[in-house]
């Protein structure tokens, strides 16, 4: 029973409500719906996305400019939509400038509200409609990749998860198509290294917050980097790309579920001198798809519900939260070896690099 259920039922109590509020349509809420593949997915889901193409401000092709929308499945034929003028967040957006429309499916169609604009979108294609009716804009659905994803380890590197193996992993499970599940953590232990790491989201249409597919890296039991499916939301402090309750990223790059997604991360644990004096904080770089969310930050304390900073070596951890987060292809280069630094690592520009994109045939 939910807390906020008891809490009315008592004060129903002293009312004397008991009996009217106790009916059937108080009972407990249904299981909220999870999907961890396309083919199970709901009629919303087709809708759901990264939407790219132009806008015309007026009739004149000279107002023609770049536009990009995320369409968010809220379930039930709701959804949220954010457009964003330049295009899609690390591919263009104009920081911080955004819009808000609302969207209703009805069959095979989602129509669009806003303040400015309406819309429609229909096999893929996302119309833009100005007040009186003229067509102002087309849009097309398109699914980024990242340009890391599949990356190789190179020679040296530790092979944490990739042919199905667990013997790296305490406890560990694999799903019947063979991905590592949430809720294990390495049998080794580290301080500093630099990881590479592919994670997919289920789809949770109606949940909300911290229940719409959690879980996280957390580095050394200690710092996590939030996984969550927070698919065209603000990116704070407690959503996808995190480190959790100390700072947001500078982009949210979280994509939207059932797509797999990757973070680069360069982690260098926090430093202490003899008589246990903490001399330097953990820094940590993180691109999420590519694109860099932290550049060499530096993180004063631990995160969330972390285990105590300290010089000695940790697991790192695939955090549970009773979500059916998936990963693949997790290999590490440990910093802390002899020779780790003439270890190729991954090519990763610091500014964003042009996502590779293709468009989707629903």
């Amino acid at each position: 029973m939910s807390q906020h259920r008891r809490v009315i039922l008592a004060l129903a109590g002293v009312l004397g409500l008991h009996q009217v509020l106790a009916a059937p349509t108080w009972a407990e809420d249904p299981p909220t719906p999870v999907y961890t593949s396309r083919e199970e997915a709901d009629d919303d889901y087709a809708f759901q996305g990264e939407y790219r193409g132009w806008q015309r401000a007026n009739a004149s092709l000279r107002s023609s400019e770049a536009v990009a929308m995320q369409v968010i499945s809220r379930g039930e034929g709701q959804f949220d939509v954010v457009k964003y003028y330049g295009g899609l967040p690390g591919s263009g957006w104009r920081k911080p400038e955004k819009f808000m429309m609302t969207g209703q499916r009805s069959d095979d169609r989602v129509t669009l509200t806003g303040q400015q604009y309406n819309g429609e979108i229909l096999g893929g294609t996302l119309t833009i409609l100005a007040k009186d009716g003229r067509v102002a804009g087309k849009l097309e659905r398109v699914e980024r990749i990242s340009p890391t994803m599949g990356a190789r380890p190179p020679q040296g590197a530790i092979v944490l998860f990739g042919d199905g193996d667990l013997s790296h992993w305490k406890d560990a499970k694999k799903t019947a198509d063979g991905y590592l599940m949430a809720g294990t953590e390495t049998v080794q232990e580290f301080t500093d290294f630099r990881l590479h790491g592919e994670f997919m989201l289920p789809y949770k249409p109606l949940a909300r917050g911290q229940s719409r597919g959690n879980s996280g890296f957390y580095l050394l039991g200690r710092y996590e980097v939030q996984v969550l499916d927070s698919f065209g939301l603000e990116g704070i402090e407690n959503e996808c790309g995190s480190l959790y309750k100390t700072k947001r990223p500078d982009t949210n790059l979280c994509l939207p579920p059932l797509q797999w997604q990757t973070y680069d991360i360069d982690f260098t644990n926090a430093k202490f001198d003899a008589e246990g004096k903490k001399t330097s904080n953990m820094r940590i770089s993180v691109w999420h798809n590519g694109v860099m969310i932290h550049s060499s930050a530096s993180i004063p304390n631990k995160t969330g519900a972390g285990k105590p900073e300290g010089p000695n070596p940790m697991p790192i951890k695939l955090q549970d939260h009773d979500n059916p987060v998936v990963y693949r292809n997790i290999w590490l280069i440990d910093m802390s070896q002899p020779g780790a630094t003439s270890i190729p690592w991954l090519n990763l520009p610091i500014t964003a690099p042009p996502v590779p994109l293709c468009t989707m045939g629903w």
